[in-house]
């Protein structure tokens, strides 16, 4: 089982999305988790809300830092947010395979109901395309090349 940590600055909302997509996805490859650079301390309320309209239990979500998951032992960090891909991780993420998977903030967008099906059908073919892949063979090197070339491939369209 691979697992993977999801990073946003704040996790709040799109880093949550990918944890709660790639654990429904991944159920027996994948461990998932969210973490954030600066957590806002709480998941974006529509964030709760489209997740409860899909029917996902939203207990147990939490905004929390990275700095939590200094035991978690990833073995891949996926950034969901181009400000936290320029951040400096920290010094436990070292051995982790690292890619950037960068989406809009569906809370911030005007209709934000389609923002959040857009932006979580993404995820879904991207964690798709990996689970595709042997990922319990992959080296770390090989993991990054894989979850980077995902991310390139498939690009976000509203």
């Amino acid at each position: 089982m691979k697992k993977l940590l999801f990073v946003c600055t704040h996790n709040a909302c799109r880093s949550v999305l990918a944890e709660v997509t790639a654990n429904r996805l991944g159920e027996g490859r994948l461990q998932a988790a969210s973490a954030g650079s600066q957590p806002a301390g709480r998941i974006h309320p529509l964030t709760v809300d489209y997740l409860q309209d899909k029917g996902v239990n939203t207990e147990g979500l939490k905004s929390q830092s990275w700095d939590d998951f200094a035991d978690y032992q990833p073995d891949l960090v996926i950034t969901v947010c181009d400000s936290a891909a320029g951040e400096a991780c920290p010094l436990w993420m070292g051995d982790a395979a690292k890619a950037h998977w960068g989406l809009p903030d569906p809370s911030r967008a005007d209709d934000s109901a389609s923002a959040f099906d857009a932006v979580v059908n993404v995820l879904e073919r991207r964690i798709g395309a990996l689970l595709k892949a042997p990922l319990e063979e992959l080296s770390s090197a090989q993991l990054t090349d894989l979850a980077n070339q995902v991310g390139e491939q498939e690009v976000y369209r509203d």
